[in-house]
């Protein structure tokens, strides 16, 4: 018989925004979302004594571990229920009051989340507790991000550098868009191997997070899932942050343009004529094609 310990980590990514549209238009749909996640997390932790969480909220400022935290509460049994689910819930709602709290006191908001911050904190997470794993302990890591926020091309390089370390890592990224499409976190999921689902109705977010993200990846191709979305691989300039069609390629760094320059703006080659390579950007995968 084997001793290997299988231990499933899963790093929730909750977007607090309260910019976002939804949430500005009705500020319940938050509580709503954390009860949801709540109930979501628990039952992770019901699959397995050895799986472990962790919850991050973020929003346009930044990103904060809200579960666990050094401040975490120690709570008896309340009403016959697991000591572990009171604490965790206890906490994470205690703490993202007090990240809420810095929010509001702040006085300039925006609509552009830090998603790409939160995830990276994730992978940090993750790879502390690879280091720190017992010998014969197999950690499988997965990260779900739930956001209302829209796509956002100035993350661009952060998202782009994020998946491909995740998909090295083998964790896998899922994506639950409470509002519309997003673009660059579609490519995250289709790199890494993991779920994206766009919810079509809040009333049944819970629903769908038991039903898409809860399954382990190792499982899923068991199930029946909904259709994958065809992802959008386009690529965003470095000088608009526009997602581009066609546009102009850095021959030395790789950066792109949506107009032709004389001069790189990233690394400062000098080109002489014709200059940096014009490509297509496909809406498929392997989206490059040389445009003579």
């Amino acid at each position: 018989m084997s001793n290997e310990i299988e231990t499933s980590l899963l790093i929730i990514i909750l977007d607090v925004n309260p910019v976002q549209r939804i949430i500005k238009q009705e500020t319940r749909i938050l509580t709503q979302c954390l009860d949801s996640t709540i109930v979501f997390a628990n039952a992770h932790l019901m699959q397995s004594s050895n799986n472990q969480l962790a919850v991050i909220a973020c929003h346009s400022h930044g990103a904060k571990f809200l579960y666990p935290c050094e401040d975490a509460l120690e709570i008896r049994q309340i009403d016959g229920q697991y000591e572990k689910f009171t604490m965790i819930e206890l906490t994470v709602r205690q703490q993202l009051q007090k990240v809420i709290n810095e929010i509001t006191s702040n006085k300039i908001l925006n609509g552009e989340s830090l998603i790409s911050g939160a995830l990276t904190m994730a992978l940090c997470y993750i790879a502390r507790l690879e280091r720190e794993k017992i010998a014969g302990e197999k950690l499988y890591s997965r990260i779900l991000v739930i956001t209302a926020s829209n796509d956002s091309a100035t993350q661009y390089m952060n998202y782009m550098n994020i998946f491909f370390t995740a998909q090295k890592m083998g964790v896998i990224l899922d994506v639950c868009s409470l509002d519309q499409e997003l673009t660059l976190l579609q490519q995250g999921c289709d790199i890494t191997g993991g779920n994206y689902l766009k919810v079509p109705q809040l009333n049944g977010l819970l629903q769908y997070l038991l039903w898409i993200f809860l399954p382990d990846p190792n499982v899923r191709s068991k199930l029946v899932f909904p259709p994958p979305v065809k992802v959008d691989y386009r690529a965003a300039c470095f000088c608009h942050q526009e997602l581009i069609d066609i546009g102009y390629v850095c021959s030395i760094c790789l950066s792109i343009f949506c107009k032709f320059s004389p001069i790189c703006t990233t690394c400062h080659t000098v080109f002489k004529m014709p200059g940096p390579i014009p490509i297509k950007m496909k809406k498929k995968k392997k989206n490059v094609d040389i445009v003579h």
